[in-house]
């Protein structure tokens, strides 16, 4: 998208339109203004979105680091959107225009994204009514692939957020002894919801690793999935997998190098699996697990959208994000 001072070429059935976009212009200063979006080019779709998740991984965009770049691109870093495909550009036959999809962009805090046609996954009629932000049920699928969990394993889920949630659901479901670990109270009453058959508070370290060696028969997790993205919870779970168990690393950990104990690594022999992808194909491979996951029954992420803005007060719900206060789990905003 450009700003609505620039130029877009026309093509000839297409017209540029405009729409509102947040635009992050520094630390804390986000305004909401009119953008141009052009119409989309050959192998594009351009979206009417219908909302867009707000994701942990956006926080620091708004509180500020020294690398980013300001002002970012309308409509950026939201990747979480989806709506109805509304023009189509040269060669591309599906999603046709009037299909809903999820798509796998940057630009989604805003009423219109331009995508790849391959980026907009159709979504079925039986999910019509539902807000259905793809990434990260495209991320806790492909996060569950790459833990490998089996029916009968002990698995400790460290950190419990929206991502968090669902893979103690999807654990649950497989049969795993789940076991979710959070600082918050609330987060861990969801946990249980989500079919958690422990759970612990992690504000005291050594006294959470002690009772999951109590509860394992001091041998420890077969997997453990560390979601929380901080030095603290990379440590407790560590600790918490067993000699010859799997490390999965899903925690964002994007606020400065980390330090790991490789001494406990390599006496213990851990498969230590980095579950994010960077290939778009898996991403895609992701979204579309998670839509047959939803469609079926195997995952209701519905319960886990506990707050919903509109564009104009994406501020508050930044600030919300930072806070978490109880009953704060995942943040949308609906346009």
């Amino acid at each position: 998208m450009r700003p609505a001072t620039e130029q877009a070429p026309l093509q000839a059935t297409v017209a540029q339109i405009r729409c509102l976009a947040a635009v992050f212009r520094g630390p804390k200063d986000l305004r909401v203004m009119p953008v141009s979006v052009p119409p989309p080019g050959p192998g594009q779709v351009r979206v009417k979105l219908e909302g867009c998740g707000v994701c942990g991984s956006n926080l620091p965009v708004w509180e500020g680091r020294p690398w980013f770049d300001y002002p970012f691109p309308p409509g950026a870093p939201g990747h979480e959107g989806w709506g109805r495909v509304e023009a189509v550009g040269a060669d591309v036959e599906r999603p046709a225009v009037g299909t809903r999809v999820a798509v796998l962009s940057y630009h989604a805090y805003a009423g219109y994204d331009l995508v790849e046609a391959s980026a907009a996954i159709p979504l079925p009629a039986v999910l019509d009514d539902q807000i259905f932000p793809g990434e990260p049920l495209a991320c806790a699928m492909n996060v569950f692939h790459r833990s490998g969990i089996k029916s009968g394993e002990t698995v400790a889920i460290v950190g419990i957020g929206f991502l968090g949630a669902l893979l103690v659901g999807l654990s649950a479901k497989a049969g795993a002894r789940v076991i979710a670990l959070s600082r918050r109270p609330y987060a861990l009453d969801v946990a249980r919801r989500q079919g958690a058959d422990e759970t612990l508070s992690i504000g005291d370290f050594q006294a959470a690793v002690d009772r999951v060696k109590e509860l394992t028969g001091d041998v420890g997790c077969d997997c453990v999935i560390e979601v929380g993205g901080e030095q603290y919870t990379l440590d407790l779970a560590t600790e918490l997998t067993r000699v010859r168990g799997r490390l999965v690393i899903a925690g964002y950990h994007q606020d400065g190098p980390r330090q790991v104990n490789m001494q406990l690594w390599n006496w213990r022999g851990l498969d230590v699996i980095n579950a994010h992808e960077r290939d778009p194909q898996r991403y895609a491979d992701g979204l579309h697990a998670a839509i047959a996951a939803v469609a079926t029954g195997r995952i209701d992420p519905s319960p886990l959208y506990t707050h919903r803005f509109a564009l104009k007060e994406l501020p508050q719900a930044f600030e919300l994000m930072r806070s978490r206060p109880d009953g704060f789990l995942k943040a949308v905003v609906l346009l």
